[in-house]
């Protein structure tokens, strides 16, 4: 049996895999939260859903975690566990979300002027949590997680055509959100 990308294994795991890169689900969590958190708040406008959103996640990749052949693609995993939960939450309780007045910020270099740049996140973010739960979803994983469209679609199972369409409408609705016409 050989390991690809994301496959979760019904038996013993192989010896051929090599050393995972992560010794254990703690080493995993401690090194990777983070950027979970942030690909987990780029889903959910509020951001203590988010927390619970990616506790959810973790704890069924602490399930799986002996079943996980490929540490390599525990990104992925859990990426889709996120996502997966995301929509049966979505599917369950249909509530009206509504767009916090700060929303977080990933820590980077500072711009040249970071009141600006700051402004434009903040416009931006508030223009990409007013659209439909799904295209959201779409773009974030698009332009913000920097996934191809096929990689989207997969993420998503999905067609690439699908995605197309639905980021294409979703870039439409953001170019014509008010907040961001001075972007133009």
């Amino acid at each position: 049996m050989t390991a690809t990308a994301g496959t979760v294994c019904t038996g013993a795991s192989t010896a051929a895999t090599g050393p995972a890169p992560y010794p254990s689900f703690s080493s995993y969590v401690r090194a990777r939260g983070p950027v979970l958190l942030r690909t987990a708040r780029s889903l959910t406008a509020n951001p203590c859903d988010a927390e619970d959103l990616l506790q959810t996640a973790l704890a069924k990749t602490y399930v799986a975690w002996g079943r996980i052949e490929d540490h390599r693609a525990l990104d992925g995993y859990v990426r889709r566990a996120l996502l997966n939960t995301r929509t049966s939450q979505w599917r369950k309780r249909k509530v009206d979300e509504f767009a916090c007045e700060e929303l977080p910020e990933p820590l980077g270099l500072p711009e040249p002027d970071p009141a600006e740049q700051q402004a434009l996140r903040d416009a931006m973010w508030r223009a990409v949590t007013k659209l439909p739960d799904r295209q959201r979803a779409m773009v974030v994983l698009r332009y913000y997680e920097d996934l191809s469209e096929a990689q989207t679609a997969e993420v998503l199972g999905v067609s690439v055509g699908t995605v197309k369409s639905a980021v294409s409408r979703a870039l439409g609705k953001l170019r014509e959100d008010p907040e961001l016409s001075p972007v133009r």
